[in-house]
């Protein structure tokens, strides 16, 4: 009898082994802050891994956002603006007070807006920068100590606009393409330290980033005591459709799991709802390999660039692993 419970323990030790969240094995629950986790891709990964068993720091603004986050198991919610350095240090001193410690950092808060450039006011591109550049510059300094003595992950909400860009996407499309230098140069410091640096991409899922842009322009009007145009009213509205027609941002979660968890993270995660999006942002880049390619006495023939394709899908080390295997 004795015998049959040693089993029954080791049985239920290996289930518990098998399935319980990571950081639950050796009895400590993982922590991940999330920066603009209300709406949209933070707040659904924020519940995701909640539902996981993982203890989520969720940043919000509005109270509202805020006891709402906070009535979910596993998450703590924190305001945190990240445009506002105070608020970044009350959640640094939170995190130290409350001994949790961080392994992964997901800088997701962002914002749309801008416009074509000779119309759009200075203002507009500098709050679009400060908050989608500026503010994941300001809360990886601040966070990464806490990362880097976990030896975690530090991941970043890009987009495929950071390959692309359209007539009114400077802002938007300029500080996403920010993002993309920044990710590389913040992996490189980050190695030594085994810290992992990736970037999700994400094409057009539900979420309110363009509303909130409309929403944001239009109360800036109202505060002037500036009538909002009928035009600008139905664009939102049109744009509020759409994006209610969007998937939900399951696969986007899903690559950022990947990304804070999987023992071999990518740098770059593009995750886009059908095959026109991606087939966008492919021949986008082509394009600009192209353009690269085109000026210059050091300009390389096809079979060349066929060559450094070929090379780039297969290094020569992965090459030589598989050959020792």
């Amino acid at each position: 009898m004795k015998r049959f419970m040693q089993l029954a323990v080791l049985v239920t030790a290996v289930v518990f082994i098998q399935f319980a969240p990571q950081g639950a094995v050796a009895g400590e629950q993982k922590s991940v802050l999330i920066t603009g986790a209300s709406t949209g891709i933070g707040r659904h990964l924020a519940e995701s891994l909640a539902a996981e068993g993982y203890h989520v720091y969720a940043g919000a603004r509005k109270d509202k956002d805020l006891e709402a986050l906070d009535a979910i198991d596993n998450i703590t919610a924190v305001r945190l603006d990240v445009t506002k350095q105070d608020q970044v240090d009350a959640v640094v001193a939170q995190i130290k007070e409350s001994g949790t410690g961080l392994w992964g950092l997901v800088n997701n808060a962002g914002i749309g807006g801008g416009g074509p450039v000779v119309e759009t006011p200075i203002e507009e591109q500098a709050f679009v920068f400060a908050v989608n550049v500026e503010g994941v510059y300001r809360t990886t300094k601040a966070f990464a100590p806490f990362v880097m003595e976990s030896k975690g992950r530090i991941i970043t909400t890009g987009s495929i606009a950071g390959t692309g860009s359209w007539a009114g996407g400077s802002a938007y499309s300029g500080s996403k393409h920010a993002m993309e230098a920044y990710t590389d140069a913040l992996a490189e410091e980050m190695e030594p330290h085994g810290v992992a640096v990736s970037v999700v991409e994400p094409g057009n899922y539900k979420s309110r980033i363009r509303r909130s842009s409309f929403e944001r322009v239009m109360q800036q009007m109202e505060a002037k005591g500036d009538e909002v145009p009928d035009e600008m009213k139905q664009a939102y509205e049109q744009t509020a459709e759409r994006e209610l027609s969007y998937k939900e941002p399951d696969e986007v979660t899903e690559s950022f799991m990947h990304a804070l968890f999987d023992a071999a993270p990518l740098r770059r995660y593009v995750v886009v709802p059908n095959q026109q999006e991606q087939e966008w942002t492919i021949r986008t880049k082509m394009a600009e390999l192209v353009q690269l390619n085109t000026w210059g006495p050091y300009s390389y023939s096809r079979d060349e660039l066929v060559t450094m394709l070929d090379e780039t899908l297969n290094p020569p080390a992965a090459e030589e692993e598989e050959s020792e295997q």
